[in-house]
Order: structure tokens, then sequence, then C-alpha cells
């Protein structure tokens, strides 16, 4: 189209001279749909999942994870215990052929498991959708988690929770001076595989901070023993024990 000199419009007829609000279509036609999935679901999935994570974050918040005390590589009486999830795992280990000489199966077997999982889609190349109709993978999948519960509960039902809770309890700690006679003493006794190097006790034997013993208690309970703890258990001489029951009657907790 021309107009005046040079002057010139070009139109193109795949712009639409009309703008039509973004409304979705009537579904109601369509048996089996009800909206559009963009925006009206998707919206509403977004709404939902924000939700779910402020109230999430906040629960999280509220209430933190519980902690255990600081991990002490001296404490040999410790008993890990895995996260629900890998319980399991944790109970297959303590049979007789999934452990010891054998425990190669027993690590073999979550991991054969795992790859035939990423492998089904290439396996199995039918079409069909029905458990009934796919006996194999229905069985396999049906064996597996039969087998994850039952080990799972076996696990929780033979541990001791009691045990558990008192060996991962925090405890107060107290400055202690390595340094001293007192305690380089109890370092080269075996009072340390018990009792821990920070003297914080263990599930074999109690702290040995603000016991409120005197020093003269503490050196009889290391010559006669006490609970299960045995006699004669010092090696050393009774000006050793001495500085150790002064060192041990000294420790006060925070």
């Amino acid at each position: 189209m021309h107009r005046g000199k040079g002057m010139k419009f070009v139109g193109d007829s795949r712009v639409s001279a009309v703008r039509k609000p973004n409304v979705p279509k009537d579904y109601s036609e369509y048996p089996g749909k009800t909206e559009a999935f963009w925006p009206n679901f998707l919206l509403k999935e977004w709404f939902v999942g924000a939700v779910f994570l402020v109230g999430f974050l906040c629960l999280t918040a509220a209430h933190p994870a519980p902690l255990e005390r600081i991990a002490d590589p001296t404490d040999t009486s410790y008993i890990p215990m895995p996260d629900w999830y890998f319980l399991f795992l944790y109970e297959l280990l303590k049979y007789s052929y999934s452990s010891g000489p054998y425990q190669v199966i027993g690590l073999a077997i979550p991991g054969v498991a795992f790859l035939a999982l990423l492998l089904a889609p290439f396996i199995d190349r039918g079409t069909e959708r029905r458990p009934l109709k796919r006996p194999l993978a229905t069985g396999f999948m049906l064996l597996a988690v039969c087998a994850i519960f039952y080990l799972t509960w076996e696990a929780a039902a033979h541990h001791d929770w009691k045990k558990a809770k008192e060996q991962g309890k925090i405890v107060k700690q107290v400055a202690i001076d390595k340094n001293s006679d007192g305690y380089k003493i109890f370092a080269k006794q075996t009072c340390v595989t018990c009792h821990g190097g920070n003297l914080q006790g263990s599930e074999a034997a109690p702290s040995l901070v603000g016991t409120g013993l005197s020093a003269d208690e503490i050196a009889k309970i290391a010559r006669k023993g006490k609970g299960n703890m045995p006699p004669n258990q010092f090696k050393g001489s009774d000006q050793d024990l001495k500085k150790l029951a002064d060192f041990i009657a000294g420790l006060k907790s925070e």
C-alpha cells in the first residue's frame, strides 16, 4: 500500500489484529478433562507445593533434628544405629550368610536389586500395564517390599532403644587439662577404654566428671572395684593413684 512519496505500509497476516484475552478453553465438551494444564492446574500445584514447603520449614525451625554427643573415637562400646530408612540393610548384615566371611553377599543383595530396578525398563519392554498381566515384575516388587518391611520391623523390635538413648545423650563437658599428671596417668591405664578420652563415660561405664566423690572414695573404687568394674583395675603405685584420684575428684561439670 502506497501513501505519499516513498512511504510503504507492510502488513503480516500471521499477527492477529484483535488481541484475545488469556482465557482457558471450555473443557466441558471433553470428557475426562476439566481444566487447562496452564495456567489453571499448574498454578494450583505450585500453590500447594509452596504451602507445604513453608509449613515444613516452620516445623524444622520449631523442632530441630535431635543431635547426639560429639563422637569419641576412644569409646569402643558405642553402637552406631542408622536412620530408619537404612534399618533393613542394618538388619540384613546380622544374618549368618550376609555377614562375617559372607559379608560380600550381604552387600551384593541390595546392589543387585538396585541394578535390576534401573535395568527394568530396558529388560521388560512389554506394553501391558496391569499388575496381574506381569507376574514376574509384580512378584519381585512385592517380595522386595515385604523384605524391606520385615527387616525394618526386626531391626526396630530387637534394638535396645533405652541404651541407645543413654549412649547418645549429650553430657555436660568440662575443660580437662590433658597435660596434667593426673590425666597422663589416666590415659596410661585401661580406664580410658570404658570411660572415654574426656572421662564422659559410655554404655559400659559412668562419667567421671562431677561424681561428687572424694579422692579417697575414688581411690578405693579404683582398687576394689564397684558395680561392673572389677577390682584391681588400676595398675600403678599408690602415689600415682593419689594423683589420679585428686584429678578426678577435682573435675566439676559446668
